[in-house]
């Protein structure tokens, strides 16, 4: 008979179910140990026992061998579909073990609030937005309190599941107030460097902070963002784009030219341009003899 995965609060529980669902006595069956329980902090993370359970073949087991073969070979219609509307509201079943987590946060927190859970099965996302007062505390600064009770949120939701379940978390309306300043705090970014025609760098941020960043520069025809350095310190970089770099540049390298070679400068002193004596010092141009004949005849 092949193995039969089973769980339960500690091993000894998961054996008893095998037992109760077989009809038999541990005398009958192995078993194998695959992850012993944890109790986690503060009950919160705790894992169930799961061991693999298998009837051993002699002749008391043979009836029972036959029967959970025949079980397994024939799925009523009615089981079918009951699974398909189980997989239906597994989001729902989800989202109850969100909200019960978060309860539990809120509570060894000190923090008294209602949690509004919204569950999307198209989209197999949980939205979840907190209301109460001091949501300051549970933001965080520049949100990382927020995001890492969202990241834990979601540990524990997708912990038991074959599929990934996303999960949001908001409170005052933080992801749309924190979105609308990093546009703005691009743009103005964008300006300086325009400006300065210098690079500058972010502060470290997440990566959906990041992206934020880039979306809302990735159209601008003279500025360009990237990546760098490694998480959690990981930073955008505004700089200008290539082609601007290099014109501006050239540029810049022609204005100094001509500062320094100006006409002024080259006639300063009161050198001529058609040579370098100064003019008082030049000899005065020599009498034609046409000037001689005519001193002559007078």
């Amino acid at each position: 008979m092949e193995w039969v995965e089973f769980t339960g609060k500690n091993v000894s529980e998961a054996l008893d179910i095998a037992l109760d669902q077989f009809g038999t006595s541990s005398d009958n069956v192995d078993y194998e140990v695959i992850e012993k329980e944890t109790n986690g902090l503060l009950g919160l993370f705790a894992k169930p026992a799961k061991i693999r359970v298998r009837l051993k073949e002699n002749e008391e087991t043979e009836e029972i061998i036959e029967r959970v073969r025949k079980e397994e070979a024939v799925v009523p219609e009615e089981n079918t579909e009951m699974l398909s509307e189980t997989e239906e509201i597994d989001i729902h079943a989800f989202g109850a073990v969100a909200e019960s987590f978060l309860k539990k946060v809120c509570l060894h927190m000190g923090i008294n609030a209602e949690l509004e859970v919204r569950c999307d099965a198209e989209e197999n996302r949980i939205d979840i937005n907190i209301v109460g007062k001091e949501m300051g505390l549970l933001i965080g600064k520049r949100g990382q309190t927020l995001d890492s009770l969202q990241y834990l949120t979601s540990l524990v939701v997708n912990k038991e599941s074959n599929t990934y379940c996303k999960v949001k978390l908001d409170t005052e309306n933080y992801r749309a107030r924190r979105k609308e300043t990093l546009e703005n705090l691009a743009r103005n970014i964008a300006s300086k460097v325009k400006k300065t025609k210098k690079s500058v760098e972010l502060e470290p941020m997440n990566p959906y902070e990041r992206r934020i960043i880039h979306s809302t520069l990735q159209n601008d025809k003279m500025v360009e963002t990237y990546s760098q350095g490694e998480e959690p310190n990981r930073k955008v970089v505004v700089a200008m784009k290539k082609g601007y770099r290099d014109y501006n540049n050239r540029n810049n390298g022609y204005k100094k030219y001509n500062r320094n070679y100006r006409k002024s400068n080259y006639n300063r002193g009161g050198y001529d341009k058609r040579n370098f004596e100064p003019r008082e010092n030049r000899e005065a141009p020599a009498e034609t003899n046409n000037s001689v004949n005519e001193d002559s005849r007078e």
